[in-house]
């Protein structure tokens, strides 16, 4: 018993020893100090007890300070904070100093946190970007389809990234302008013999405001001829005058049919009535011959009459089918 007292404040010491090294980070604190940082040890032993890496605000610093940067522990620990991502923040200042781009740690924080690659913005400032547009498809006043394709030399803007439109809104405008020029083209020919003059026309139109990015140019990749797209506009509306002159045809035809067949119902109803007519006449003869009314002379001379009139109907019928 009295051996494991004697030995107690040892295992004290060596515990107290293995929680300081575990809790404070003292190797990153040595580094630091090597470097030339200023880093307290209750400040690193704060960022523990804030939930904040050490190595994240550290590392960081050290770069920043070597480089001649004027960044302080605060900045880099407000912003790691709130969502930032500090490492990509020191780079891009690091760059933009070495550039001899103006950036300060505020605004390139504002950029980080907006969600836009800092790092990436600085280094598209001092080598611009090549950004090729589809195919876009317009029609010249002749109507024949043209289908160009562009490339997009942009550079990153500082000012703008924050709010500025992104690349689709560049893709977008110069997809516009694109069907604007050869839209007011008089022929397709105009746009193949110059192709410059849709970069002119884009350029003109100051399409990179209100955007992240700076255009520089505007280059034409590929002018290709598509479709007759007037002729076949034309051709698409003679075919549907086409059906509306027959669906009126066939609305004339079928009237004129319902007309026929009413006339022949006419005929018939006229036919029948004639036929009860003549049915009535022998009995009228009757009637006459008992009141004394026709004589046996005046019978034969009206049936002459009816023979001569079928003959005449006949010889008329027999030239009708000569004919």
């Amino acid at each position: 018993m009295s051996a494991f007292l004697s030995l107690l404040p040892i295992i004290l010491i060596v515990i107290a020893v293995i929680l300081l090294f575990t809790f404070v980070p003292v190797g990153l604190w040595i580094s630091a100090l090597a470097a030339g940082v200023k880093v307290g040890i209750f400040d690193l032993i704060g960022m523990r007890l804030r939930r904040v890496s050490p190595s994240r605000i550290v590392n960081p610093l050290i770069k920043a300070y070597k480089a001649g940067l004027d960044v302080t522990v605060s900045n880099l620990e407000a912003h790691y904070l709130a969502g930032g991502n500090v490492d990509r923040v020191v780079d891009a200042l690091i760059a933009s100093e070495r550039a001899n781009i103006p950036l300060i740690f505020e605004r390139a924080a504002a950029i980080d946190l907006a969600g836009r690659n800092v790092l990436e913005a600085v280094r598209m400032s001092v080598n611009p970007k090549v950004i090729e547009t589809p195919i876009v498809a317009a029609v010249a006043k002749n109507g024949i389809e043209v289908k160009v394709k562009a490339r997009v030399t942009v550079r990153a803007n500082i000012e703008r990234l924050v709010g500025g439109a992104g690349e689709e809104t560049i893709i977008a405008r110069v997809g516009e302008g694109i069907v604007t020029t050869v839209g007011s083209s008089e022929s397709h020919k105009d746009v193949l013999e110059n192709p410059d003059k849709i970069s002119r026309t884009v350029l003109n139109k100051g399409l990179d405001a209100g955007s992240a990015f700076e255009i520089l140019s505007i280059d034409i990749a590929d002018v290709d001829v598509g479709r007759n797209i007037g002729a076949e506009l034309q051709t698409d509306q003679a075919e549907a005058d086409k059906r509306i002159a027959q669906a009126k045809a066939e609305e004339r035809r079928a009237m004129a049919v319902a007309k026929e067949q009413e006339m022949k119902a006419t005929v018939v109803e006229m036919r029948a009535k004639v036929v009860e007519n003549e049915a009535e006449v022998p009995v009228a003869m009757a009637d006459a011959f008992r009141k004394g009314n026709l004589g046996v002379m005046d019978y034969y001379t009206m049936q002459n009459v009816i023979s001569d009139t079928k003959m005449r109907e006949g010889i008329a019928g027999v030239d009708k089918k000569e004919e």
